[in-house]
């Protein structure tokens, strides 16, 4: 059995050839996704928002997301397994350490963390225990109450700066990929020219390594407000599969996100 690996999306980026990340839940989803071919399973904590019918990511606790882990990684064949930290599951370095080792067991192959470079010592210490890390950077949900809401960031100079330069010392920390959500395109394109690892964007834009949905804003079956950055790929497919295969394809040739899902230069 061969499975992506953070490796193979970083000779991805240098060839200049994009990769595809959608959020599962389950095993039977999974193996939907590795069958449209797309490279990256995210175990998101917006399980809480999608089948919990909570109104944020703050609830979801460690306990689910190890659960929906094993879940995905029974389905799963191919794709990077990556897997949400929740909410105060890094609050010290022992609880970051003891947690990304419950979901590493679970089946995943990374682990994403919310935040900047306050992370970079955790970072250091997940990579000395052979844990790759995903460093979430932007609108940053867990932060949501702090932030203001689910707003665009890093429109004005000083945070745009503050992105980048946290970007570059994460990688010095030893991050192994970069999540982007929702910045202006011009923002995404800095950083992803600024690191040489992978970066993957949400509400980020077409200038990213790759892309990340959330699966049912995909599927076209999220209730109430839809965010700028979502398209409904089932209204032109015929099937579940067909609409994981188009979303690859599009996110693949560049024609996804188009500039209608994004915010700007």
């Amino acid at each position: 059995m061969s499975f992506t690996t953070p490796q193979t999306l970083k000779t991805l980026k240098q060839q200049g050839q994009k990769f595809s990340c959608v959020t599962s839940y389950d095993a039977t989803f999974s193996a939907l996704v590795n069958d449209a071919n797309i490279d990256v399973i995210l175990v998101g904590d917006s399980l809480g928002m999608v089948l919990q019918g909570q109104s944020s990511t703050l609830p979801v606790s460690m306990e689910e997301m190890i659960y929906h882990t094993v879940c995905v990684a029974r389905g799963n064949q191919s794709a990077l397994l990556m897997a949400d930290m929740p909410f105060m599951s890094n609050n010290t370095l022992e609880d970051t350490l003891h947690n990304a080792g419950q979901l590493m067991q679970a089946g995943a192959h990374i682990v994403k963390l919310e935040g900047e470079e306050w992370l970079s010592d955790a970072i250091v210490e997940l990579g000395r225990r052979g844990i790759p890390v995903c460093a979430h950077l932007g609108l940053t949900p867990q932060s949501v109450n702090k932030l203001g809401g689910y707003k665009v960031q890093g429109k004005v100079d000083e945070d745009a700066e503050r992105i980048v330069n946290a970007a570059i010392e994460l990688e010095a920390a030893g991050a192994d990929m970069l999540l982007l959500e929702c910045v202006p395109t011009a923002l995404a394109r800095r950083v992803t020219n600024a690191v040489n690892v992978p970066v993957v964007g949400i509400g980020a834009g077409n200038v990213t390594d790759g892309q990340v949905l959330v699966m049912h804003d995909l599927l076209g079956i999220t209730k109430g407000h839809k965010p700028k950055f979502v398209k409904n790929f089932m209204a032109e497919s015929s099937s579940i599969l067909a609409a994981f295969e188009t979303y690859d394809r599009q996110v693949k040739d560049g024609s996804f996100p188009a500039p209608e899902h994004s915010f700007g230069e």
